[in-house]
């Protein structure tokens, strides 16, 4: 059992500090703490030394100025193994700091707090919270160093043990100095988002991410590419990556991209909404006034894409549903949730995955969406662009859309918007009827979702995620009996386009919106 010098402690996150505190004075520590902390675990029956008391200089500013002293930094800093360290210290009074437990001031939470003001943000930041960290970090064969929480039991276990390794003190430093950059990266992004002479706020022209590692996966794309998921800490949207996977294999790199495309794509939906995707395009959507219906509607788009696709629905699964998935391969479900039967009954496929994302009743929907190029990134709005009321849109042609038309292209355009681009959908009644994804024309596209197409083409809508640029794709729509168009209009072929829609008899709407995805 090793035996601990002084420990210092000063959190903003108490979780679990008392436990590891009783813990560390076992092994004869003395507790050194400041403010909110030491008052903590006094309450919780640990004696405490005050920092004041043990650097014999108050805390001035307010506050601001508590643990910036040569007692503290010279006993995290001072190297044991080195004689002029340890005889300077002697010299200067310094006692050596063998563990330091620090998690700093939540400026995240804080500015993050609808009506957050820019003095209240700029109170906190932290600065002896980091630079104890890092002082400890840097020493850290001398020094064990936490910030996070979850570390205390098996640090503690370690201590206890009498073996606390050097990869486990140098992993600790690892953590140290990455929590550190992603805060100092939290204030330098809102500080810049802040200036009111920045010309583009959204952007700063400095990007920092930071993204905690949850697994790594067998592999990525393929299987000569290694992969590994990481997650975006405080999202507040419900999503694949928040999710919780209830039963299954372990997701791989291609399930992740497939269940969130169709996560995304169930979203756009109020009613009752099934989602099928397959290599990251949807092949089957559709409404329905129960999940099974509109999964059984989904399906029916293209039976032989949907076999081992990847299912999102916006509600809730029940039995019913349940089965209808059991009798076919699937490997992802993604659902708010699942009742205890369908759980049940879903398990009995060992290798399906079941993916628990909770309520999408308030959807806090924000953020950018990136792309990774050689050497570079590619940083853009997500695009969450939608239509409030088709009947408000410009309608070029001769024949206006009936009521079920509209109805049918505002499910088109919405289901349009998650197709790789060029993208033509064909729907009917609420449901896919044909999906023509990623072609390199147009046209090509429309023929595309024609001959995808398993139910029945004539009387259908269309929707294409941008203009058409010469009119072959309105005569092969109304070739294919297609009654509504639904598009984004801006070719300067424009008036030829509505001229080939109006010698079909089409009823065209132009969205002044596009919806291009690569």
């Amino acid at each position: 059992m090793a035996h601990v010098n002084k420990v210092l402690i000063s959190v903003s996150d108490k979780t679990g500090v008392v436990n590891v505190a009783k813990g560390l004075v076992a092994l004869g520590a003395e507790i050194l703490s400041t403010g909110g902390t030491a008052q903590a675990l006094r309450d919780g029956g640990v004696a405490v030394t005050d920092v004041s008391s043990y650097t014999g200089s108050p805390e001035i500013l307010g506050g601001r100025v508590k643990t910036l002293h040569p007692k503290i930094h010279g006993g995290l800093l001072g190297r044991r193994r080195l004689d002029i360290h340890v005889q300077q210290m002697k010299e200067q009074g310094i006692e050596p700091i063998d563990i330091v437990i620090v998690n700093l001031y939540p400026f995240e939470a804080t500015i993050s707090k609808p009506g957050c003001s820019f003095e209240e943000a700029i109170e906190n930041i932290d600065i002896g919270g980091p630079s104890m960290l890092r002082s400890a970090a840097k020493n850290h064969e001398d020094v064990l160093v936490m910030a996070d929480p979850g570390d205390y039991d098996r640090v503690l276990e370690a201590l206890q043990a009498g073996t606390v390794s050097l990869d486990l003190r140098r992993e600790l430093a690892r953590k140290v100095f990455s929590h550190t950059a992603h805060y100092d990266s939290l204030i330098s992004s809102y500080l810049e988002q802040q200036a009111s002479d920045s010309p583009d706020r959204k952007f700063p022209s400095s990007l920092s991410l930071h993204y905690t590692k949850v697994q790594s996966l067998r592999y990525g794309e393929n299987p000569h590419q290694q992969g590994a998921f990481y997650r975006e800490e405080n999202s507040r949207e419900a999503s694949i990556s928040g999710a919780t996977q209830l039963h299954g294999k372990a997701m791989s790199y291609n399930n992740y991209l497939d269940a969130n495309s169709a996560l995304e794509l169930a979203k756009e939906f109020d009613e009752t909404a099934v989602v099928i995707v397959k290599h990251n395009n949807p092949c089957g959507v559709a409404l329905g006034e129960t999940g099974v219906e509109a999964y059984v509607r989904a399906r029916a788009t293209d039976p032989t894409s949907a076999f081992g696709g990847v299912i999102a629905c916006n509600r809730g699964v029940d039995l019913d549903m349940a089965k209808e998935v059991t009798s076919t391969f699937v490997e992802v479900l993604v659902a708010p949730g699942f009742t205890a039967e369908a759980l049940t009954e879903l398990q009995r496929k060992k290798d399906l995955r079941l993916l628990e994302v909770g309520s999408l009743e308030s959807l806090h929907r924000d953020g950018v969406d990136m792309k990774k190029l050689v050497g570079g990134l590619l940083v853009q709005d997500r695009d969450l662009g939608s239509l409030k009321d088709l009947g408000e849109l410009r309608i070029p042609t001769k024949r206006q859309p009936s009521t079920e038309e509209f109805e049918a292209c505002d499910f088109a355009w919405k289901v349009c918007k998650h197709v790789k681009s060029n993208a033509i959908v064909l729907v009917s009644d609420n449901q896919t009827v044909g999906i023509g994804a990623g072609q390199m024309s147009r046209v090509d596209s429309v023929k595309l979702s024609e001959m995808k197409a398993v139910l029945p083409v004539k009387g259908t809508v269309m929707a294409s995620d941008a203009f058409f640029p010469f009119r072959d794709g309105l005569d092969a729509a109304a070739k294919a009996g297609i009654t509504a168009v639904i598009q984004p209009g801006g070719s300067i072929r424009d008036e030829e386009i509505i001229q080939a829609a109006d010698e079909h008899e089409l009823a065209m709407i132009f969205t002044g919106m596009r919806h291009f995805r690569h």
